[in-house]
């Protein structure tokens, strides 16, 4: 008897549909499992027989083949486990054989109790079996919200084999997960950190909302306790809030790379990833036999904080260049080709020197001018040119430590922050001034008669380079939208030309 049931697997964060046809013959007790799967999906068949006698049926004493199509794609993982029991039941006669397998999608991995438990990817699965055309799947209970989010989709989940052969048999029908795409609109936004917290640094405040209304990179330079890490780790909260299809989009990811949170698979926050300096150049871009997503892919539509910058490895930071120009980073093995979207914000931390205090007004640098140099020449020129913004974040004064009052909270800022992005949305068919390509700088930023004098001027007396010029000209389009602007004036590309002088001040010995 030939049965056939639909499940899934996923390369990267490409989900595919797989195919598991299962063949029962009389003959002696065999199971092969053909169709180029790995060690977990073979040794699946361990799972399956003891899942099946602890759920109380009978594994059928018949000559079985399982073929996992399509049959020159590797599968790997155990997301296949529950779908290739099902189809097995199915031929023994547990289940009868005008179930409507070939319309559901099943996945899970079992255990020996028979037990179904969660998998990574899920979401990604989910999607690629809705483009295939499959409207049901049967899910794990943990990853039921997470599937639940795609829409169009009757998503059932299953705690055991036992239940999914009930539901076979027409004789209890397995719970269906619903998700609430208004629950996404409506979620709770301003737990956290909150902008109110942060004293004095009002420029650094300023180039912090220009940065996220623009979508910009941004580097901050200061002696240590001047507050970049705080500064930087409140960055989200006055970020716009994630649209459904964002989210959807960064939940991908995280499925993928088993980090999603099973009980708010769609956050309305946008991702805030936080290395530590010691990380490998493969987990910043991803990498491994299977490729996975890495730190920048995890931060997607969010930011991605270098606190230290000058610790990390130089191949690390190098590694950068690529995906902040490209908004993608691709990785290739024997095993296929995976991409991972990669569109974030950078905002790095360092001080200026190893000690701390070189320019500071407050201490001695005890650093050899030597030392400055070679600390400082660990950030390359064409890493730096990629930083749109880069503030000088000076050490507190008393006056400012001790002030009682809170400053400007986050929701305020939030809320000019959204208008103005919107604002550049809806001028830019969806995309923030930071990833404009040079055709839509052209379009968008160009500057009026007394802004195209002052360009003109800072070009030739900073000697920017041709992207440092256009990144000048996105975010003086960005200060343009924060004050409600049609035209880019005078004082806009001023703004934008001091938010990228440090270089000048610090690389430039």
């Amino acid at each position: 008897m030939l049965i056939s049931v639909y499940s899934a697997g996923v390369f990267g964060i490409e989900g595919y549909p797989i195919t598991v046809e299962c063949n029962c013959t009389r003959g002696l007790p065999s199971l092969d499992i053909v169709g180029l799967p790995d060690t977990a999906v073979r040794e699946s068949v361990h799972r399956m027989e003891a899942a099946s006698y602890n759920s109380g049926y009978e594994f059928p004493e018949a000559s079985i083949v399982v073929n996992l199509a399509p049959a020159d794609r590797r599968k790997e993982g155990s997301a296949l486990d529950a779908a290739i029991l099902t189809a097995i039941l199915c031929g023994g006669g547990v289940i009868p054989g005008d179930a409507p397998l070939p319309e559901t999608c099943i996945i899970g991995e079992l255990s020996l109790s028979g037990k179904i438990r969660p998998v990574k990817g899920v979401l990604c699965m989910i999607l690629a079996a809705k483009e295939a055309g499959i409207t049901t799947a049967i899910v794990p209970p943990e990853n039921a919200r997470e599937a639940a989010a795609v829409e169009g989709m009757t998503v059932y989940y299953a705690e055991d084999v036992r239940s999914i052969v009930d539901h076979f048999c027409h004789r209890h029908e397995l719970p269906r997960a619903y998700y609430d795409r208004e629950l996404h609109s409506e979620a709770e936004f301003g737990r956290g950190f909150d902008f109110a917290e942060i004293k004095g640094q009002a420029r650094a405040k300023r180039a912090m909302e220009i940065a996220a209304a623009g979508s910009h990179n941004v580097l901050l330079i200061g002696p240590p306790g001047s507050g970049k890490s705080m500064i930087a780790k409140r960055l989200p909260s006055i970020l716009p809030k994630m649209e459904f299809e964002e989210a959807v989009e960064s939940a991908r990811i995280y499925s993928a790379a088993g980090l999603i949170d099973t009980s708010n698979p769609l956050p309305s926050r946008r991702p805030f990833r936080s290395p530590h300096h010691t990380m490998s150049a493969p987990s910043l871009v991803g990498g491994g036999t299977v490729p996975i997503p890495g730190e920048i892919s995890l931060a997607h539509n969010g930011v991605l904080f270098l606190d230290e910058l000058p610790e990390f490895n130089k191949l690390v930071t190098e590694s950068l260049r690529q995906p902040l120009e490209d908004g993608k980073v691709s990785i290739t093995r024997t095993s296929g080709r995976a991409t991972f979207p990669s569109r974030f914000m950078l905002v790095c931390a360092m001080n200026p020197c190893r000690c701390g205090y070189y320019g500071s007004n407050v201490r001695k640098c005890t650093c050899k001018p030597m030392d400055i140099q070679k600390y400082l020449s660990r950030i390359s020129g064409p890493l730096l040119d990629r930083v749109d913004i880069q503030v000088e974040m000076p050490a507190l004064s008393f006056d400012e430590l001790s002030e009682k009052e809170l400053s400007e909270p986050s929701e305020i800022i939030r809320e000019r922050v959204t208008a103005a992005r919107e604002i550049a949305t809806a001028r830019q068919g969806g995309q923030p001034n930071a990833h404009l390509d040079s055709a839509g700088v052209r379009e968008f930023c160009t500057p009026d008669d007394a802004g195209s004098a002052v360009m003109k001027s800072a070009f030739e007396r900073m000697g920017m380079s041709a992207r440092a010029y256009d990144r000048v000209l996105r975010v003086a389009r960005t200060i343009a939208d924060l004050a409600g602007a049609e035209k880019i004036g005078a004082a806009h590309i001023a703004e934008a030309v001091q938010l990228r002088s440090l270089d000048r001040k610090y690389w430039e010995r």
